[in-house]
């Protein structure tokens, strides 16, 4: 069976708890006490290991060149943006 393709049904319980069905924690290798992160995304709940999404984003920023500086470049478009904005 292809994990990509599972799909199992799920009730929301008191207080909005979910219970992950067996076979999707097998699949996705999730044990007790794991943390997930949870997210909206059109539409949808997300849930994801936090090790998944520093991978996707080191491989989305692999092409960035080593000497360019993200976290500057930002701070510096947000301070002009807030002289732009003025007091």
């Amino acid at each position: 069976m292809d994990p990509q393709g599972l799909s199992v049904e799920v009730s929301v319980g008191r207080q909005g708890r979910l219970v992950i069905p067996a076979v999707l924690r097998r699949s996705l290798g999730l044990g007790e006490g794991d943390t997930l992160v949870a997210r909206q995304e059109q539409g949808r709940l997300v849930l994801e290991k936090p090790a998944a999404i520093r991978q996707r984003l080191r491989e989305r920023f692999a092409g960035v060149p080593a000497e360019r500086q993200l976290v500057d470049e930002l701070l510096a478009e947000r301070r002009l943006e807030a002289q732009q904005e003025g007091p």
